[in-house]
């Protein structure tokens, strides 16, 4: 089973700013949601744990399940470039991301869905077929890339349907397919 967590609140998050590559820790909400996790995630044993190598992602995968995270940079947020940092309803958006003609540095949207499924690709490939339990610790456009990789990229490319709320959780599994004779 794949638990697919976004980490708790941070300053940024509650302030409603975009929040990228120049995130923050977890501030008290959010240590208190990733306790939280813990709680509601007890009966599970995890045999893997990955995270995003930012901050406050890695400190939410150690909180809700007391064991250290592999660093996973495929699991990265979304570089949002000079978006990074603005209030949400400041940001001029293109869609589901902020416009890419008056915000530079952005990452390019198919370039991170590419790198989010080349890693769950990876992982479906390694433990498909067995019974393990991951954690994957990221941001809302990590869990919505996720859920994209198993539900599939909408038509408008929002994959941020799919998204967790801070410090929630959502659970997938791999399909195993059978050969049929």
């Amino acid at each position: 089973m794949i638990y697919v967590v976004r980490h708790g609140q941070t300053d940024l998050n509650k302030e409603a700013r975009l929040q990228g590559r120049n995130g923050l820790p977890l501030n008290e909400e959010g240590r208190k949601q990733a306790e939280s996790l813990r709680e509601r995630l007890k009966e599970v044993r995890f045999d893997y744990v990955y995270s995003s190598p930012q901050e406050r992602a890695i400190q939410t995968a150690e909180i809700a399940t007391g064991m250290q995270p592999l660093i996973e940079p495929r699991l990265d947020v979304y570089d949002l470039g000079e978006a990074d940092g603005l209030k949400k309803h400041e940001v001029q958006l293109d869609g589901i991301l902020p416009d890419r003609n008056l915000y530079s540095g952005m990452e390019d949207i198919q370039d991170y869905i590419n790198r989010v499924f080349s890693f769950m690709g990876e992982l479906q490939l390694k433990y498909g077929e067995k019974e393990v339990n991951i954690l994957l610790s990221g941001h809302r456009c990590t869990t919505g890339g996720i859920g994209a990789f198993f539900e599939g990229v909408p038509e408008d490319q929002n994959i941020l349907r799919f998204s967790s709320n801070n410090g929630d959780y959502k659970k997938y599994e791999f399909a195993i397919k059978k050969m049929v004779k």
